[in-house]
């Protein structure tokens, strides 16, 4: 097997020991930038968004039948947002809209085989099942 530090740009590699402040976190980031074929720009974000401290914090977690039945010591997940460009302090309204903002321009980039219909479209499904029964 090839080391890491050959599996990766130069770039990347640059931006891995500028921006990670241990051995730990340099050999993370290399594993995870050559198994995810990360470019600059995703690798820049990962390291700017710690990636790193929020996985070793999701990996410490308790087991699942240790967690108690509280609903907000159940929410363990971190979500970095940071792309929605919300305040400081927002509300769930202005969360959604955002999140719906986004999922509408990722939609349309891929081109004119998809679309994008709207944030509040209701699909029904009507069941046209005949039950036949015979005696």
């Amino acid at each position: 097997m090839t080391p890491l530090v050959t599996q990766i740009s130069w770039t990347n590699h640059l931006l891995i020991m500028s921006g990670s402040k241990t051995a730990e976190e340099r050999h993370f980031y290399m594993a995870l930038c050559a198994k995810e074929h990360f470019s600059k720009r995703e690798l820049e974000r990962q390291i700017s968004t710690s990636y790193y401290e929020r996985s070793m914090i999701s990996s410490k977690m308790p087991a699942p039948e240790s967690i108690s039945h509280d609903v907000r010591s159940s929410i363990l997940d971190t979500y970095v947002l940071e792309f929605l460009d919300l305040p400081e302090q927002f509300s769930e309204k202005n969360l959604r809209k955002a999140i719906i903002e986004n999922l509408k321009e990722f939609i349309l980039e891929f081109g004119q085989d998809f679309t994008f219909i709207s944030d509040d479209y209701r699909v029904q499904v009507r069941s046209q099942m005949k039950i036949q029964v015979s005696v």
